[in-house]
């Protein structure tokens, strides 16, 4: 029987852990539960003393974000499945059960998600993640049941089990095997899209990232840092330039890269007029970042790049026309 961890990192989220740890502890009896501390400043640990014995509390000596956060803290931990779970997520009984069923089902498999709907908005799905997250051909991340900020009302349409490019790392569950050989989350990102380029890696390498419907959490969304914040409008930006770099066939990147750049100084103007003047800055921040990442990103480039990436074309085009 594989042993399961299921990891919740922690930064100054003392109110979450309140909230929804009880859930977990609830609806995970077969599985071992952990709290990666990224340093916090409020009293997050002592609450967990006092409060849930029963779990596991790994102190990091430093914030170094979702990336260096979880890479630090999972090297304590001994399990065959981590579940990298936010503190701001819900489950649901059973759960665990379709999700390990879908590793045993194939050795192959490196990671799997489940159905992530909306907390505030039960019936409909949740940003970040959704049905399971795919790219198109120029490199933006979008997922089953929710395309840019357009978001599906869950009508059964995606209870299946399905291979997908990535999972969220919102609830990401993935074998510790394939998480170290690929050195885990690359922890320039700091935060946001990591995980796509840690499955983009495991795709390339021949791995499989799955999606099954029929285990389902509820996520809060934006309790580190909300849509508005021009710093996710930089770490965005910056790190999905920066997974380009690293994931794509070069044939595509001579070509994706520089639409990429011009298509960028839309949005950067976009995002000023919608959000403000610092989402524009924001963006410049990001490429002059990404600029000097690229040494790097060329170093940390696989053997292989998967040939067919994408399954939709031009679909920032198709969206915002339609």
């Amino acid at each position: 029987m594989k042993t399961t961890a299921i990891v919740i990192l922690n930064w100054n989220g003392k109110h979450w852990l309140e909230k929804f740890l009880p859930t977990v502890i609830s609806n995970s009896q077969h599985a071992d539960i952990y709290v990666i501390d990224n340093s916090s400043t409020d009293d997050s640990v002592a609450f967990l003393t006092s409060r849930f014995p029963q779990v596991t509390i790994i102190k990091n000596s430093k914030n170094s974000g979702f990336a260096g956060g979880y890479n630090e803290g999972l090297k304590h931990i001994n399990a065959d499945i981590y579940c990298l779970l936010n503190s701001d997520v819900e489950v649901t009984v059973n759960w665990l059960a379709p999700v390990l069923q879908v590793f045993n089902g194939d050795q192959n498999i490196a990671a799997v998600q489940p159905k992530i709907l909306d907390h505030k908005r039960k019936n409909y799905f949740e940003f970040a993640g959704a049905a399971g997250g795919l790219i198109d051909n120029l490199g933006y991340p979008y997922c089953r049941g929710r395309v840019f900020e357009s978001i599906e009302e869950d009508m059964g349409q995606y209870n299946d089990e399905t291979e997908i490019l990535w999972a969220s790392g919102c609830c990401l569950f993935i074998r510790s095997s394939d998480f170290w050989e690929q050195n885990g989350f690359d922890e320039r990102f700091f935060a946001h899209q990591e995980e796509i380029d840690l499955c983009w890696r495991l795709r390339n390498s021949g791995k499989k990232i799955f999606y099954t419907g029929h285990s389902t959490v509820y996520h809060v969304g934006g309790g580190t840092l909300n849509k508005q914040s021009p710093q996710k409008t930089y770490l965005n930006m910056r790190n999905n330039l920066s997974m380009l770099v690293k994931n794509l066939p070069y044939a595509d990147l001579l070509w994706v890269l520089p639409a990429r750049l011009v298509l960028d100084a839309f949005a950067g103007l976009y995002f000023a007029v919608k959000n403000g003047p610092d989402h524009l800055l924001a963006v410049l921040r990001a490429h002059l970042s990404f600029y000097g990442q690229i040494p790097g990103s060329l170093q940390l480039r696989g053997r292989d790049q998967m040939k067919k990436y994408y399954q939709e074309r031009w679909l920032i085009f198709k969206h915002f026309l339609k």
